[in-house]
């Protein structure tokens, strides 16, 4: 019984660190975000009129919020209730 209990304690640390980690990568990404866009913004500015900088930032931008999404544990294509129900139609086809 208490192999179970461990089994069930490792499983949620791992979970738990995965889930540290994807949000720790969101902070990096959204970091180098605020520090990469309004430096492409400067140069943009100083060297033409057409606002380029605007295609990396819109780009950047949607993976950054898909990235955070995963991180906090929202998605609205795959939710937990289809992840649960695909393991357990899974696992009975086994």
């Amino acid at each position: 019984m208490e192999s179970n209990f461990t089994t069930d304690r490792n499983y949620k640390y791992e979970k738990a660190k995965e889930k540290v980690q994807a949000i720790k990568g969101f902070y990096g990404n959204l970091l180098a975000y605020c520090i990469v866009i309004p430096f492409l913004a400067y140069i943009n500015y100083n060297t033409t009129s057409f606002l380029w900088f605007i295609f990396p930032a819109l780009g950047w931008g949607f993976g950054l919020l898909m990235n955070g999404l995963y991180a906090y544990g929202y998605s609205p294509f795959f939710s937990k209730k289809w992840e649960e129900r695909k393991i357990k139609e899974f696992m009975q086809e086994s």
